[in-house]
């Protein structure tokens, strides 16, 4: 039986001037376990930078393949501002990837930078940017109440 990985947790790094940044401990040990390398991107919804193994890349790729036709705009679009996007981060023996000049200047990170766990994803955001959208986030989960629904083997 295969082990589960998620990303999880809200962690603050340091980022030093050369855009190097620690990778968090847990997270660190997933990628150690199942890869040698993350792949980072531009979220296309937020001013933050997306994480996750590759493996997890592959499997968008096959969701866009299969929800879009081949040669559609919507997967032309899609495909060049992800895997355009994407670069692949080896961490050094400390534990640090150093971000692109283009990821910091996305996610407006100078000086710390806020990993957030989203399962088999992560998020790498600048604190003040991620303090309002967690704030925003837990006001509308609070408003509407979102019940998850059985998955139909369960039922």
């Amino acid at each position: 039986m295969r082990k589960i990985f998620l990303f999880m947790d809200t962690i603050f790094n340091k980022v030093d001037a050369k855009g190097r940044v620690s990778l968090p401990s847990d997270y660190r040990a997933i990628v150690k376990e199942l890869s040698t390398e993350i792949v980072c991107y531009r979220s296309l919804s937020a001013p933050c930078i997306e994480g996750c193994l590759e493996e997890t890349l592959d499997k968008l790729a096959t969701d866009i393949e299969n929800a879009t036709d081949f040669f559609s705009e919507t997967q032309d679009n899609l495909t060049n501002l992800i895997f355009g996007d994407a670069k692949r981060f080896t961490f050094d023996s400390t534990g640090r990837i150093v971000l692109t000049e283009k990821l910091l200047r996305h996610a407006q990170i100078s000086d710390t930078a806020v990993f957030v766990g989203k399962g088999r994803k992560f998020q790498i955001w600048n604190p003040e940017n991620w303090a309002k959208e967690e704030a925003r986030i837990r006001a509308e989960v609070m408003a509407h109440r979102p019940v998850l629904k059985a998955a139909k083997d369960e039922q």
